[in-house]
């Protein structure tokens, strides 16, 4: 390993599980403050509710994503929001994947 190795960025292990990425830059596109229905996710990113159920928990722990449990009448409904946290995690690892992929040819 070289100097420049070490001077290279280090990528989120939380954010860089192809899964969770997918999750946090779904939700990046939204506003911020605004949520997205569990359901909705889980079809846009065609995952299975177990599987999205277990990446936004390890989101959630982190605090890159905050859940709302509520109601629409008698149908409990899930939402999905990124947190202030999740948003700069995300913008430090894309920045970081530009580090990385600038100094790709350099070698």
């Amino acid at each position: 390993m070289t100097a420049d190795d070490r001077a290279l960025p280090e990528l989120d292990p939380v954010i860089h599980a192809q899964a969770r990425l997918r999750v946090v830059a779904t939700l990046n596109v939204l506003a911020e403050g605004d949520e997205m229905a569990f359901n909705s996710l889980k079809d846009l990113l065609g995952m299975t509710a177990g599987n999205l159920s277990v990446h936004l928990t390890k989101l959630e722990e982190a605090g890159y994503v905050a859940i709302n449990k509520t109601h629409r009448g008698r149908t409990p409904v899930t939402f999905a929001r990124l947190t202030k946290r999740g948003r700069l995690a995300f913008e430090d690892y894309t920045a970081a994947i530009r580090t990385l992929l600038d100094n790709a040819g350099g070698s």
